[in-house]
Parts: structure tokens; sequence; C-alpha cells
């Protein structure tokens, strides 16, 4: 199963959905993670961070949405994310 976490888009939203060593927990139990580039940078998490942790680092939220079997976020989806 993959797992996507895609940017935060809420205005002044700083948490990402999962942090590193989330992730490698994750792919420890046979998950594949996609995180959006720069989903962790407002919660001072690099993308050589997620790299690093497990995580396969993606161009763009709408390569999130179409890859991952389960979207993983802080907020609700918005309308535009729908």
């Amino acid at each position: 199963m993959i797992l996507g976490i895609p940017r935060e888009i809420i205005a002044n939203e700083t948490r990402v959905a999962v942090i590193p060593a989330t992730v490698k927990q994750f792919v420890s139990v046979g998950f594949k993670v996609i995180i959006e580039s720069n989903a962790g940078s407002k919660s001072q998490i690099s993308d050589l961070d997620f790299k690093d942790s497990g995580a396969e680092i993606v161009s763009s939220a709408s390569d999130v949405f179409s890859k991952a079997d389960m979207i993983l976020k802080v907020n609700s989806p918005t309308d535009e994310e729908m």
C-alpha cells in the first residue's frame, strides 16, 4: 500500500502529517511512503530527512494524489484538493 503525504495548503499551517520517525515505522511494516517536495519545510523537516527515513519525494501534490492508495493530512482536504 502506498501512503501519500501532500504539503498542507491551509494558510498559516506549519504542521505535516508525518515525521521521519513515523515514515521509518510505516516503511518497516511494508508501506511505501511518498511525500510532496517541501511538505515538511514549515516544520523544519527537509526532503532529505524524509528520504533518509525511507520516503520517496515527488514533485507535486497531483503526483501524491494520483499515486497513493491512502492520503495522510493534518487538515481535511480542500475543494481544490478533492
